[in-house]
Protein backbone atom coordinates (compact mmCIF):
# COMPACT_ATOMS: atom_id res chain seq x y z
CA UNK A 1 0.00 0.00 0.00
CA UNK A 2 1.38 3.16 -1.19
CA UNK A 3 1.76 5.75 2.19
CA UNK A 4 1.11 9.54 1.48
CA UNK A 5 2.18 12.40 3.54
CA UNK A 6 1.76 15.48 2.14
CA UNK A 7 2.41 19.01 3.22
CA UNK A 8 1.86 22.02 1.34
CA UNK A 9 5.60 23.47 1.51
CA UNK A 10 6.77 25.76 -0.82
CA UNK A 11 11.06 25.28 -1.40
CA UNK A 12 12.25 28.14 1.45
CA UNK A 13 9.55 27.59 3.73
CA UNK A 14 7.09 29.44 1.89
CA UNK A 15 3.32 28.18 2.37
CA UNK A 16 1.22 27.70 -0.42
CA UNK A 17 -2.49 27.00 -0.20
CA UNK A 18 -3.06 27.10 3.30
CA UNK A 19 -5.89 29.59 4.67
CA UNK A 20 -4.03 31.98 7.05
CA UNK A 21 -4.90 33.62 10.13
CA UNK A 22 -2.25 35.93 11.59
CA UNK A 23 -3.86 35.96 14.84
CA UNK A 24 -3.50 35.02 18.41
CA UNK A 25 -6.31 32.84 19.42
CA UNK A 26 -8.21 32.66 22.50
CA UNK A 27 -7.85 29.31 23.72
CA UNK A 28 -9.06 28.67 27.43
CA UNK A 29 -6.62 28.70 30.28
CA UNK A 30 -7.52 25.69 31.73
CA UNK A 31 -9.03 22.30 30.34
CA UNK A 32 -11.92 21.01 31.99
CA UNK A 33 -10.70 17.30 31.69
CA UNK A 34 -8.21 17.81 33.96
CA UNK A 35 -4.16 17.29 32.26
CA UNK A 36 -3.80 13.14 31.22
CA UNK A 37 -1.45 12.55 34.00
CA UNK A 38 -0.66 9.36 33.12
CA UNK A 39 -0.21 9.30 29.46
CA UNK A 40 2.02 12.46 30.46
CA UNK A 41 3.77 10.14 32.73
CA UNK A 42 4.56 7.83 29.78
CA UNK A 43 5.62 10.54 27.45
CA UNK A 44 8.28 11.55 30.48
CA UNK A 45 9.70 7.94 30.67
CA UNK A 46 10.48 7.67 27.21
CA UNK A 47 11.93 10.94 26.80
CA UNK A 48 13.97 10.06 29.87
CA UNK A 49 14.80 6.67 27.92
CA UNK A 50 15.81 8.52 25.04
CA UNK A 51 17.69 11.14 26.98
CA UNK A 52 20.14 8.50 28.51
CA UNK A 53 20.07 5.26 26.38
CA UNK A 54 19.77 6.50 22.94
CA UNK A 55 23.03 5.76 20.94
CA UNK A 56 24.18 9.51 20.43
CA UNK A 57 23.10 12.58 22.92
CA UNK A 58 20.34 14.42 21.79
CA UNK A 59 19.57 18.54 23.37
CA UNK A 60 16.91 18.39 24.97
CA UNK A 61 15.40 21.49 23.03
CA UNK A 62 15.70 18.99 19.85
CA UNK A 63 13.31 16.43 21.60
CA UNK A 64 10.98 18.73 22.69
CA UNK A 65 10.60 20.65 19.42
CA UNK A 66 10.34 17.43 17.64
CA UNK A 67 7.81 16.22 20.17
CA UNK A 68 5.51 19.17 19.15
CA UNK A 69 5.65 18.72 15.58
CA UNK A 70 4.58 15.42 15.69
CA UNK A 71 1.88 16.21 18.01
CA UNK A 72 0.98 18.87 15.50
CA UNK A 73 2.01 16.71 11.76
CA UNK A 74 -0.26 13.58 12.56
CA UNK A 75 -3.49 15.67 13.43
CA UNK A 76 -4.08 17.15 9.90
CA UNK A 77 -2.00 18.14 6.41
CA UNK A 78 -1.85 21.92 7.22
CA UNK A 79 -0.91 21.88 11.07
CA UNK A 80 2.86 21.80 11.72
CA UNK A 81 5.45 23.29 13.64
CA UNK A 82 6.93 26.50 12.68
CA UNK A 83 11.10 26.68 13.92
CA UNK A 84 12.27 30.29 14.14
CA UNK A 85 13.67 30.02 10.41
CA UNK A 86 10.25 28.29 8.83
CA UNK A 87 8.03 31.13 10.89
CA UNK A 88 10.40 33.77 9.70
CA UNK A 89 10.32 32.18 6.00
CA UNK A 90 6.57 32.16 5.99
CA UNK A 91 6.39 35.78 7.30
CA UNK A 92 8.54 36.81 4.39
CA UNK A 93 6.26 34.59 1.97
CA UNK A 94 3.15 36.39 2.56
CA UNK A 95 4.64 39.45 1.48
CA UNK A 96 5.39 37.89 -2.22
CA UNK A 97 9.29 37.61 -1.27
CA UNK A 98 11.08 34.46 -0.66
CA UNK A 99 14.64 32.30 -1.02
CA UNK A 100 14.33 29.02 -3.20
CA UNK A 101 13.12 27.39 -5.85
CA UNK A 102 9.19 28.25 -6.58
CA UNK A 103 8.26 24.54 -6.17
CA UNK A 104 5.29 23.55 -4.09
CA UNK A 105 6.22 20.13 -2.38
CA UNK A 106 4.52 17.27 -0.53
CA UNK A 107 6.20 13.80 0.31
CA UNK A 108 4.87 10.58 -1.04
CA UNK A 109 6.37 7.28 -0.41
CA UNK A 110 10.02 9.05 0.96
CA UNK A 111 10.49 11.23 -1.76
CA UNK A 112 9.68 14.73 -2.38
CA UNK A 113 7.01 15.53 -4.74
CA UNK A 114 6.46 18.45 -6.54
CA UNK A 115 2.21 19.47 -6.60
CA UNK A 116 2.67 22.47 -8.27
CA UNK A 117 5.76 24.57 -9.70
CA UNK A 118 4.91 28.44 -9.26
CA UNK A 119 4.97 31.12 -12.23
CA UNK A 120 8.23 32.71 -13.06
CA UNK A 121 10.53 30.94 -10.83
CA UNK A 122 13.48 28.64 -11.70
CA UNK A 123 11.70 25.84 -11.32
CA UNK A 124 8.71 26.97 -13.67
CA UNK A 125 10.97 27.88 -16.39
CA UNK A 126 13.14 24.41 -15.91
CA UNK A 127 9.70 22.67 -16.60
CA UNK A 128 9.55 20.68 -13.59
CA UNK A 129 5.90 19.36 -13.71
CA UNK A 130 3.10 18.34 -11.22
CA UNK A 131 3.60 15.12 -9.45
CA UNK A 132 7.41 14.80 -10.58
CA UNK A 133 9.11 12.88 -7.58
CA UNK A 134 12.63 13.84 -6.47
CA UNK A 135 14.66 11.22 -5.00
CA UNK A 136 17.93 12.93 -5.18
CA UNK A 137 19.09 16.60 -4.30
CA UNK A 138 22.75 16.73 -5.35
CA UNK A 139 24.20 13.47 -4.32
CA UNK A 140 22.07 12.95 -1.41
CA UNK A 141 19.14 10.53 -1.93
CA UNK A 142 15.84 11.64 -0.36
CA UNK A 143 14.81 8.95 1.46
CA UNK A 144 15.86 8.71 4.60
CA UNK A 145 15.00 12.65 4.96
CA UNK A 146 11.93 14.48 6.45
CA UNK A 147 10.35 16.36 4.17
CA UNK A 148 11.68 19.67 6.06
CA UNK A 149 15.05 18.40 5.82
CA UNK A 150 14.31 18.19 2.00
CA UNK A 151 13.21 21.57 2.29
CA UNK A 152 16.09 23.10 3.73
CA UNK A 153 18.43 21.37 1.33
CA UNK A 154 17.14 22.87 -1.31
CA UNK A 155 17.26 26.36 0.06
CA UNK A 156 20.36 28.41 0.12
CA UNK A 157 21.96 31.64 -1.13
CA UNK A 158 20.42 33.10 -4.36
CA UNK A 159 23.09 32.19 -7.38
CA UNK A 160 24.05 28.90 -5.92
CA UNK A 161 22.96 25.54 -8.01
CA UNK A 162 21.35 22.41 -7.15
CA UNK A 163 20.88 19.58 -9.10
CA UNK A 164 17.57 17.81 -8.89
CA UNK A 165 17.04 14.09 -10.01
CA UNK A 166 13.75 13.42 -10.64
CA UNK A 167 11.14 10.18 -11.74
CA UNK A 168 8.43 11.51 -14.64
CA UNK A 169 5.17 9.22 -15.35
CA UNK A 170 5.99 8.76 -19.03
CA UNK A 171 9.67 9.02 -19.14
CA UNK A 172 12.08 5.69 -19.33
CA UNK A 173 14.65 7.12 -17.31
CA UNK A 174 15.63 9.63 -14.40
CA UNK A 175 15.87 13.50 -15.11
CA UNK A 176 18.40 15.72 -14.04
CA UNK A 177 18.23 19.23 -13.75
CA UNK A 178 20.53 21.54 -12.41
CA UNK A 179 18.64 24.42 -10.80
CA UNK A 180 19.97 28.15 -9.86
CA UNK A 181 18.48 29.46 -6.48
CA UNK A 182 17.03 32.90 -6.54
CA UNK A 183 15.02 35.46 -4.59
CA UNK A 184 11.65 34.89 -5.84
CA UNK A 185 9.37 37.96 -6.07
CA UNK A 186 6.09 36.53 -6.64
CA UNK A 187 3.36 38.66 -8.79
CA UNK A 188 0.40 38.63 -6.92
CA UNK A 189 -1.79 40.29 -9.77
CA UNK A 190 -1.30 40.07 -13.39
CA UNK A 191 -3.78 41.81 -15.88
CA UNK A 192 -4.01 43.12 -19.19
CA UNK A 193 -6.63 44.09 -21.74
CA UNK A 194 -6.88 41.19 -24.16
CA UNK A 195 -9.61 42.85 -26.55
CA UNK A 196 -11.38 46.39 -27.02
CA UNK A 197 -13.50 46.22 -24.22
CA UNK A 198 -12.38 42.46 -22.76
CA UNK A 199 -9.84 42.25 -19.99
CA UNK A 200 -8.24 38.83 -18.27
CA UNK A 201 -6.84 39.83 -14.58
CA UNK A 202 -4.96 36.62 -12.45
CA UNK A 203 -4.45 36.19 -8.99
CA UNK A 204 -1.30 34.08 -8.73
CA UNK A 205 -1.22 34.30 -4.61
CA UNK A 206 -3.03 36.17 -2.37
CA UNK A 207 -0.36 38.05 -0.33
CA UNK A 208 -0.33 41.40 1.63
CA UNK A 209 -0.53 43.47 -1.53
CA UNK A 210 -2.83 41.85 -3.39
CA UNK A 211 -5.84 43.79 -2.37
CA UNK A 212 -3.76 46.86 -3.44
CA UNK A 213 -2.62 45.37 -6.71
CA UNK A 214 -5.48 44.46 -7.87
CA UNK A 215 -7.44 48.12 -7.32
CA UNK A 216 -4.58 49.55 -9.02
CA UNK A 217 -4.37 47.28 -11.95
CA UNK A 218 -8.52 47.33 -12.63
CA UNK A 219 -7.99 51.00 -12.63
CA UNK A 220 -5.93 51.18 -15.31
CA UNK A 221 -8.08 49.01 -17.17
CA UNK A 222 -11.00 50.89 -17.14
CA UNK A 223 -8.78 53.93 -18.71
CA UNK A 224 -9.25 51.99 -21.84
CA UNK A 225 -12.90 52.49 -21.13
CA UNK A 226 -15.97 50.49 -19.58
CA UNK A 227 -15.28 46.97 -19.91
CA UNK A 228 -18.13 44.63 -21.39
CA UNK A 229 -16.02 41.37 -19.93
CA UNK A 230 -13.68 40.03 -17.58
CA UNK A 231 -12.19 36.78 -16.93
CA UNK A 232 -10.68 36.48 -13.23
CA UNK A 233 -7.95 33.62 -13.82
CA UNK A 234 -7.71 31.36 -10.53
CA UNK A 235 -5.92 28.14 -11.95
CA UNK A 236 -3.34 27.18 -9.74
CA UNK A 237 -3.58 29.82 -7.51
CA UNK A 238 -2.75 27.91 -4.21
CA UNK A 239 -4.49 30.06 -1.59
CA UNK A 240 -2.91 32.33 0.88
CA UNK A 241 -3.98 35.59 3.14
CA UNK A 242 -7.79 34.99 4.25
CA UNK A 243 -8.24 38.69 4.31
CA UNK A 244 -7.30 38.82 0.59
CA UNK A 245 -9.88 36.33 -0.47
CA UNK A 246 -12.42 38.63 1.28
CA UNK A 247 -10.97 41.94 -0.33
CA UNK A 248 -11.17 40.43 -3.61
CA UNK A 249 -14.43 39.42 -3.67
CA UNK A 250 -15.19 42.56 -2.32
CA UNK A 251 -14.22 44.24 -5.48
CA UNK A 252 -17.18 42.78 -7.12
CA UNK A 253 -19.91 42.25 -4.95
CA UNK A 254 -21.88 44.95 -3.03
CA UNK A 255 -20.78 46.65 0.27
CA UNK A 256 -21.77 44.55 3.17
CA UNK A 257 -22.87 41.27 1.61
CA UNK A 258 -21.61 38.31 3.10
CA UNK A 259 -17.95 36.63 1.87
CA UNK A 260 -17.44 33.72 3.87
CA UNK A 261 -18.22 32.55 7.14
CA UNK A 262 -15.70 30.06 9.71
CA UNK A 263 -16.58 27.80 12.65
CA UNK A 264 -14.45 26.15 15.37
CA UNK A 265 -14.20 25.30 18.81
CA UNK A 266 -13.00 28.34 20.16
CA UNK A 267 -14.82 32.12 19.94
CA UNK A 268 -12.60 33.55 17.66
CA UNK A 269 -12.96 30.41 15.23
CA UNK A 270 -16.98 31.53 14.67
CA UNK A 271 -16.65 34.76 12.65
CA UNK A 272 -18.28 36.10 9.14
CA UNK A 273 -16.53 38.02 7.05
CA UNK A 274 -18.68 40.68 5.18
CA UNK A 275 -17.79 43.04 2.06
CA UNK A 276 -16.62 45.52 4.14
CA UNK A 277 -13.24 47.42 5.04
CA UNK A 278 -12.81 46.41 8.74
CA UNK A 279 -13.18 42.64 7.27
CA UNK A 280 -10.45 42.81 4.79
CA UNK A 281 -7.97 45.53 5.71
CA UNK A 282 -4.64 44.53 7.87
CA UNK A 283 -2.22 47.56 9.00
CA UNK A 284 -3.77 50.15 7.51
CA UNK A 285 -6.65 52.89 7.63
CA UNK A 286 -7.07 53.42 3.88
CA UNK A 287 -9.53 51.19 1.75
CA UNK A 288 -7.74 50.84 -1.52
CA UNK A 289 -11.44 49.79 -2.80
CA UNK A 290 -13.01 52.75 -2.30
CA UNK A 291 -11.30 54.65 -5.47
CA UNK A 292 -12.75 51.23 -7.68
CA UNK A 293 -14.70 52.49 -10.86
CA UNK A 294 -18.10 51.67 -10.38
CA UNK A 295 -18.49 49.34 -13.09
CA UNK A 296 -16.86 46.52 -11.83
CA UNK A 297 -19.56 45.48 -9.43
CA UNK A 298 -21.48 44.63 -12.55
CA UNK A 299 -19.67 44.07 -15.20
CA UNK A 300 -20.20 40.27 -17.10
CA UNK A 301 -17.59 38.03 -15.17
CA UNK A 302 -16.44 34.35 -15.44
CA UNK A 303 -14.04 32.92 -12.91
CA UNK A 304 -11.61 30.28 -14.21
CA UNK A 305 -10.32 27.56 -11.86
CA UNK A 306 -8.91 24.07 -11.91
CA UNK A 307 -7.52 21.48 -9.57
CA UNK A 308 -4.67 23.67 -8.51
CA UNK A 309 -7.26 26.70 -7.25
CA UNK A 310 -7.24 25.68 -3.37
CA UNK A 311 -8.28 27.95 -0.57
CA UNK A 312 -8.42 31.38 -0.71
CA UNK A 313 -9.26 30.86 -4.89
CA UNK A 314 -11.67 28.88 -3.22
CA UNK A 315 -13.52 31.48 -1.13
CA UNK A 316 -13.91 34.00 -3.76
CA UNK A 317 -15.06 31.50 -6.42
CA UNK A 318 -17.68 30.08 -3.86
CA UNK A 319 -19.29 33.58 -2.81
CA UNK A 320 -18.82 34.80 -6.64
CA UNK A 321 -21.01 31.32 -7.56
CA UNK A 322 -23.23 31.53 -4.38
CA UNK A 323 -24.63 35.65 -5.13
CA UNK A 324 -24.50 34.39 -8.90
CA UNK A 325 -21.65 37.13 -9.65
CA UNK A 326 -20.33 35.31 -12.11
CA UNK A 327 -20.13 32.68 -13.90
CA UNK A 328 -17.20 29.62 -12.59
CA UNK A 329 -15.73 27.66 -15.45
CA UNK A 330 -12.91 25.05 -15.52
CA UNK A 331 -12.82 22.05 -13.32
CA UNK A 332 -13.39 21.03 -9.35
CA UNK A 333 -11.48 22.78 -7.38
CA UNK A 334 -8.65 21.06 -4.27
CA UNK A 335 -11.03 21.20 -1.74
CA UNK A 336 -8.94 23.18 0.91
CA UNK A 337 -11.48 24.56 3.65
CA UNK A 338 -9.84 25.18 7.06
CA UNK A 339 -8.30 27.62 8.81
CA UNK A 340 -4.99 27.49 10.10
CA UNK A 341 -4.24 30.01 13.01
CA UNK A 342 -0.72 31.23 13.58
CA UNK A 343 0.35 31.22 17.48
CA UNK A 344 3.69 32.26 18.14
CA UNK A 345 5.59 30.17 20.34
CA UNK A 346 8.93 31.44 22.75
CA UNK A 347 11.80 31.39 20.97
CA UNK A 348 10.71 33.12 17.47
CA UNK A 349 8.72 29.80 17.02
CA UNK A 350 5.27 28.92 16.27
CA UNK A 351 2.95 26.69 15.34
CA UNK A 352 0.28 26.68 12.56
CA UNK A 353 -2.98 24.91 13.63
CA UNK A 354 -6.16 24.34 11.95
CA UNK A 355 -8.91 26.31 14.17
CA UNK A 356 -11.58 26.67 11.65
CA UNK A 357 -13.43 25.53 8.51
CA UNK A 358 -14.97 27.70 6.12
CA UNK A 359 -18.08 27.86 4.66
CA UNK A 360 -19.63 29.66 1.87
CA UNK A 361 -22.39 32.31 2.17
CA UNK A 362 -24.76 29.78 1.24
CA UNK A 363 -23.30 27.41 4.23
CA UNK A 364 -21.68 25.22 1.41
CA UNK A 365 -18.40 23.19 3.11
CA UNK A 366 -15.49 22.99 0.66
CA UNK A 367 -13.63 20.84 2.78
CA UNK A 368 -12.48 17.76 0.56
CA UNK A 369 -14.79 18.52 -2.09
CA UNK A 370 -14.30 22.15 -3.56
CA UNK A 371 -15.98 24.35 -5.91
CA UNK A 372 -17.66 22.61 -8.66
CA UNK A 373 -17.76 24.50 -11.99
CA UNK A 374 -20.71 26.08 -13.29
CA UNK A 375 -19.08 25.38 -16.63
CA UNK A 376 -16.89 22.14 -16.68
CA UNK A 377 -14.18 22.88 -19.31
CA UNK A 378 -11.02 21.03 -19.65
CA UNK A 379 -7.43 22.12 -20.36
CA UNK A 380 -7.79 21.06 -23.88
CA UNK A 381 -10.99 20.47 -26.26
CA UNK A 382 -12.41 16.77 -25.91
CA UNK A 383 -12.15 16.42 -22.08
CA UNK A 384 -10.83 13.43 -20.37
CA UNK A 385 -8.85 13.43 -17.22
CA UNK A 386 -5.76 14.90 -18.61
CA UNK A 387 -3.05 15.94 -16.06
CA UNK A 388 -2.20 14.50 -12.42
CA UNK A 389 -4.79 15.62 -9.72
CA UNK A 390 -3.77 15.76 -6.12
CA UNK A 391 -6.67 17.27 -3.96
CA UNK A 392 -7.37 17.73 -0.46
CA UNK A 393 -9.55 14.53 -0.51
CA UNK A 394 -6.55 12.51 -1.63
CA UNK A 395 -4.54 14.17 1.64
CA UNK A 396 -3.78 11.55 4.22
CA UNK A 397 -5.34 12.55 7.56
CA UNK A 398 -7.21 15.46 5.90
CA UNK A 399 -10.57 16.83 7.18
CA UNK A 400 -13.38 15.83 6.77
CA UNK A 401 -16.65 17.43 4.97
CA UNK A 402 -18.96 18.13 7.79
CA UNK A 403 -21.89 19.14 5.38
CA UNK A 404 -21.49 16.73 2.48
CA UNK A 405 -20.73 12.94 3.28
CA UNK A 406 -19.97 12.56 -0.32
CA UNK A 407 -17.19 14.84 -0.23
CA UNK A 408 -14.13 13.26 -1.53
CA UNK A 409 -16.27 10.38 -3.78
CA UNK A 410 -15.83 12.55 -6.89
CA UNK A 411 -12.27 12.76 -6.23
CA UNK A 412 -11.64 9.09 -6.15
CA UNK A 413 -13.41 8.29 -8.77
CA UNK A 414 -11.16 10.35 -10.71
CA UNK A 415 -7.92 9.01 -9.31
CA UNK A 416 -9.13 5.59 -10.58
CA UNK A 417 -9.89 6.85 -14.48
CA UNK A 418 -6.49 8.82 -14.07
CA UNK A 419 -4.92 5.88 -12.79
CA UNK A 420 -7.03 3.55 -15.72
CA UNK A 421 -5.31 5.84 -17.99
CA UNK A 422 -2.03 6.22 -17.27
CA UNK A 423 -1.67 2.74 -18.10
CA UNK A 424 -2.32 2.77 -21.59
CA UNK A 425 0.34 4.01 -23.50
CA UNK A 426 -1.32 5.28 -26.12
CA UNK A 427 -3.83 7.52 -24.61
CA UNK A 428 -1.32 8.91 -22.49
CA UNK A 429 0.90 9.53 -25.54
CA UNK A 430 -1.87 11.36 -26.72
CA UNK A 431 -2.39 13.66 -24.16
CA UNK A 432 0.91 14.68 -23.55
CA UNK A 433 1.78 15.67 -26.97
CA UNK A 434 -2.06 17.79 -27.16
CA UNK A 435 -1.02 19.88 -23.99
CA UNK A 436 1.71 22.46 -24.36
CA UNK A 437 4.47 21.80 -21.99
CA UNK A 438 4.07 24.96 -20.37
CA UNK A 439 0.65 27.37 -20.06
CA UNK A 440 0.93 30.48 -21.37
CA UNK A 441 -2.33 32.32 -19.70
CA UNK A 442 -4.73 34.32 -21.54
CA UNK A 443 -2.76 33.21 -25.02
CA UNK A 444 -4.42 31.87 -27.69
CA UNK A 445 -3.43 28.43 -27.17
CA UNK A 446 -5.15 29.23 -23.67
CA UNK A 447 -8.09 26.71 -24.72
CA UNK A 448 -10.05 27.34 -21.32
CA UNK A 449 -9.33 31.29 -21.43
CA UNK A 450 -10.73 31.04 -24.97
CA UNK A 451 -13.64 29.20 -23.58
CA UNK A 452 -14.65 31.50 -21.36
CA UNK A 453 -13.64 34.60 -23.48
CA UNK A 454 -16.36 33.47 -25.73
CA UNK A 455 -18.73 33.17 -23.18
CA UNK A 456 -18.52 36.69 -22.65
CA UNK A 457 -18.95 37.45 -25.90
CA UNK A 458 -22.11 35.11 -26.30
CA UNK A 459 -20.33 32.58 -28.83
CA UNK A 460 -20.14 29.70 -25.97
CA UNK A 461 -21.98 27.03 -26.96
CA UNK A 462 -23.60 24.68 -24.12
CA UNK A 463 -22.21 21.10 -24.07
CA UNK A 464 -24.89 18.70 -23.36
Amino acid sequence: MSTKKTLSLVIASFVAGILISFQIPAFADKNDAGLPIEELRTFAEVFNAIKQGYVEPIEDKKMIANAISGMLSNLDPHSSYLDADSFKDLQVGTQGEFGGLGIEVGMEDGLVQVVSPIEDTPAYRAGIKAGDLIFKLDDTPVKGLSLNDAVKKMRGKPLTKIRLSILRKGENKPLELTLTREVIKVQSVKSRQVEPGYAWVRITQFQENTIPSLAKQIGALYKNGELKGLVLDLRNDPGGLLNGAVGVTSAFLPAGTLVVSTDGRTPDAKQEYKALPEDYLRGTRVDPLQTLPEGIKSVPMVVLVNSGSASASEIVAGALQDHKRAVIMGTQTFGKGSVQTILPLPGNAAIKLTTARYYTPSGRSIQAKGIEPDIEEEEIAGGGVKTLRLREADLTGHLENDRDATAGKAAATEKAKADAASKDDKTRDAEEQALPARLEYASASDYQFQQALKLLKGYYIIKK
